[in-house]
């Protein structure tokens, strides 16, 4: 029997496009259940997710990185987010997800990995651009499996190279948007709300451990990338580091959040 990788490389060289490979890695760290991926499809259309994730990266500043950039989006998922960079003028791209099913989606030409972010299949100093939009929160144990991930993510870049980071964070908005899940009128009235709800459940444990402990991730953060800019708001993080020269020396852990 053929297995789910090997029909998905086999559909998408029919389609002329890039199929996803298979690289060693440890053990499952992110929500990958069909229940969790059948509600992230209704949550938004691709092209929904595309506009989003253009605007998105506008904000973080894309507009004024280099075209010839190479890029790592991981936790890219069905890829749009790569569709929004290719849709921006990059070409150098690469995507990493643990998901077989939700890349087998992916309809476009950038090699993809079914692999773990704590085990990159990238050369060292080889990426000017790491991105991470919505996948940290499902790491299984924090701190350990994020430091993994920031260890493994500052290898592969380069000196000055940017991680760019969007996850979701616990504000008064947030909050409210818990509730609103938690309605089951709202979740009736709602497609997306009662999707948004069915994948906040199925996630639950690796999202509120999360969201409860912001000093120690922003803290993290700001140890292994230098601080360019970040912002809180609507419920999310929003942080673009920069990962420093090994002759610079090390950022002053905590510069975030005092």
């Amino acid at each position: 029997m053929k297995s789910h990788l090997s029909t998905v490389r086999n559909k998408a060289q029919e389609q002329g496009r890039a199929a996803p490979v298979a690289v060693p890695c440890g053990q499952s760290t992110a929500c990958c259940c069909d229940t969790w991926e059948t509600a992230y499809a209704r949550f938004a259309t691709p092209e929904q997710e595309i506009r989003k994730f253009v605007k998105r990266l506008k904000k973080l500043g894309a507009v004024r990185w280099p075209r010839s950039a190479e890029i790592a989006e991981l936790f890219c998922g069905r890829g749009n987010g790569l569709h929004a960079l290719h849709t921006l003028g990059f070409t150098r791209l690469a995507g990493v997800d643990l998901s077989e099913a939700l890349l087998a989606t992916y309809t476009g030409p950038v090699p993809c990995y079914v692999t773990d972010c704590r085990q990159l299949p990238f050369a060292s100093c080889s990426k000017d651009i790491v991105i991470v939009q919505g996948g940290l929160h499902h790491l299984s144990t924090l701190p350990d499996d994020l430091e993994q991930t920031l260890l493994e993510t500052k290898r592969v870049l380069r000196d000055g190279g940017r991680f760019v980071v969007v996850e979701p964070w616990l504000t008064p908005f947030l909050s409210f948007v818990h509730a609103v899940c938690r309605n089951p009128f709202a979740r009736g009235l709602s497609k997306k709300i009662a999707a948004l709800a069915t994948m906040i459940a199925h996630e639950q444990r690796t999202y509120e451990q999360w969201l409860g402990q912001p000093q120690m991730i922003l803290s993290l953060l700001a140890q292994y990338f230098r601080p360019d800019w970040y912002a809180i708001a609507w419920g999310k993080l929003l942080f673009v580091g920069r990962k420093e020269s090994s002759r610079a020396g090390s950022v002053a852990e905590g510069a975030l959040g005092e």
